[in-house]
């Protein structure tokens, strides 16, 4: 009868260890909110277009993305022929980099 007991505690002893060591996997969800859409040069609103042609006018677009904040990212080739990034809102204003 003892060994019996002895066996039972010892038993849910270890379910009891087993199950706080149970590692149990957190479902994270992660929202995109900078997810840019490519769009078409002619879909840059006329202050956007001011802005290129005043701080970059010897470059040239390469691409063109919006996010659904009205921000756009925009891939410029310089004059001496490297690629840079550059962020500006709708009206005009140049955003810091990512």
């Amino acid at each position: 009868m003892k060994k019996r007991i002895l066996l039972a505690i010892v038993s849910m002893a270890t379910l009891s260890i087993s199950n706080a060591h149970t590692v149990h996997p957190m479902e994270v969800s992660v929202e995109k909110t900078d997810e840019y859409q490519k769009i078409d040069a002619s879909e840059l609103p006329p202050a956007v277009v001011e802005a290129l042609l005043k701080d970059y006018p010897t470059s040239k677009l390469s691409q063109a993305f919006k996010n659904r904040y009205g921000k756009y990212k925009l891939i410029m080739v310089l004059q001496s022929g490297t690629r840079r990034t550059v962020y500006i809102d709708s009206y005009g204003r140049w955003l810091p980099k990512k």
